[in-house]
């Protein structure tokens, strides 16, 4: 199908994973993408399906590179009608093992880089604009040793709820994809135990795929969900619903 012929997209975190998922599949849907990375090198776009994907080397945290990712497509493309923030950090830490540098890092990532990610996309967005953001199942639970992740999380949907009613006038709709445990190469590095009993609490009896949250980030991105915003889709196997 073609359910985002033209329009033009930037994956916040859209190398490798569910980011790079997400990536191969709008560019599968006719999108020019636009992946940032922090480690990947910068490309020219690369035909993928009836779209794009050009890598912008960036690192999500950094201001002074948001804005130049920006700048690099406002004048390139003159606008933004999809973004996806996903870029993330997960670390275990217990309450009395957090730290100023723990706290200050995944808040500054999974929390302050969207607020300004979100920002930067919303002054080249036309009516009709999507943003899509990149949630976990982890803000509604309490799960051991992730408490600060878990927060950052939950400040996700917050932000969501509230942008959804301070951009609709301006024809911007705001919504976010919460995954459950997926089958990425991080998952891939855990151990079998772990794995397994992870599996054992979700309904569904295995884990996700990155190809899933892809899916739901469509459904958000494209015109099939129009009269959706503020909402939250979890893909998680019914590991945090039932």
């Amino acid at each position: 199908m073609n359910r985002l012929a033209n329009k033009i997209s930037l994956v916040i975190g859209g190398v490798g994973g569910i980011g790079g998922a997400i990536s191969q599949r709008f560019a599968g849907e006719g999108a020019q993408v636009y992946a940032t990375s922090r480690k990947g090198a910068e490309s020219q776009p690369e035909s993928a399906g009836m779209g794009s994907i050009r890598t912008v080397r960036a690192d999500a945290s950094d201001s002074a590179d948001l804005q130049s990712v920006f700048e690099q497509v406002r004048s390139e493309q003159g606008r933004i009608d999809v973004l996806v923030v996903n870029a993330g950090l997960s670390e275990h830490a217990q309450l009395e093992d957090i730290s100023e540098d723990h706290f200050d890092r995944t808040f500054g990532l999974n929390v302050r880089a969207l607020v300004f990610a979100a920002q930067g996309a919303v002054d080249i967005m036309q009516p009709g604009g999507t943003i899509v953001l990149i949630g976990s199942i982890a803000g509604g639970i309490g799960t051991k040793g992730y408490g600060v992740y878990g927060a950052t999380k939950a400040a996700v949907r917050s932000f969501a709820r509230t942008w959804a009613n301070e951009l609709a006038p301006k024809g911007i709709r705001v919504n976010v994809v919460s995954p459950g445990p997926t089958d990425t190469a991080m998952m891939a590095a855990a151990s079998l135990e772990i794995r397994d009993a992870l599996s054992k609490m979700i309904p569904l009896g295995r884990m996700g795929r990155p190809d899933e949250v892809a899916a739901a980030a469509l459904f958000l991105a494209s015109d099939e969900s129009s009269f959706t915003t503020g909402a939250e889709i979890a893909v998680d196997g019914g590991m945090a619903q039932v």
